[in-house]
């Protein structure tokens, strides 16, 4: 498959261009400061510009956006949310119709009515860029044109979480997946694959979903 992946220097982007590429997929990989990698073409573009990114994201299968404003952005929500629109629009002047977007996990509902960003214990670190995505997940509920899927990861997601990649996992939707001990946990290893899987086999189509073990 043709894959655009913005955000491919990321923490979760990383993850994400590392799987795509073991399986041998045609990646272009978008980030603010492109590398070098084999196998994988590597662009810079600002993705305020909907034009220009529009024309690189031209002709591919799947645009997955991993696209992070910055933990230490002062003015991350707005940010965020800018950003996650100018690049919803370059996907849909592309012309290209799947999107996955990987959100944040804030916005899953742990009881009826309440969302995790909504509760007293989520960490306050983390509330404004938490709310940013909920409020995102909002505005891409209402897109009809593409075919998207917005990813939630679990509560619990940091490098070699657990045993890194396993390859397993379980999926939800609306609701963080808990293992036995009631924990919302999922290495970025195989979140990666929860993404790569959902490229080579979609399953979710204008939904939001989720994943854990």
């Amino acid at each position: 498959m043709k894959i655009a992946l913005i955000g491919a220097t990321g923490f979760v982007g990383s993850a994400i261009l590392n799987e795509l590429a073991s399986r041998n997929h045609d990646i272009t990989a978008i980030a603010r400061t492109p590398k070098e990698t084999a196998n994988v073409n590597w662009v810079a573009v600002d993705i305020f510009n909907s034009d220009a990114l529009a024309e690189i994201l031209e002709g591919n299968d799947l645009i997955i956006s991993a696209y992070n404003a910055g933990w230490t952005n002062p003015n991350i929500y707005d940010d965020f949310i800018a950003g996650s629109k100018s690049v919803q629009e370059a996907v849909k002047k592309s012309g290209v119709k799947r999107f996955s977007v990987i959100g944040g996990g804030g916005s899953l509902f742990v009881a009826p009515g309440l969302q995790a960003v909504d509760t007293p214990d989520f960490p306050k670190e983390y509330y404004v860029a938490a709310t940013a995505a909920r409020d995102y997940l909002n505005i891409i509920k209402e897109e009809k044109e593409l075919d998207w899927a917005f990813f939630s990861p679990a509560f619990e997601m940091h490098a070699g979480t657990t045993t890194g990649r396993t390859g397993k996992y379980r999926l939800g939707l609306e609701n963080p997946v808990f293992n036995d001990e009631q924990r919302s946990i999922l290495s970025v290893e195989d979140l990666a694959v929860v993404i790569a899987d959902e490229a080579e086999t979609p399953k979710h189509h204008q939904v939001r979903f989720t994943a854990g073990y």
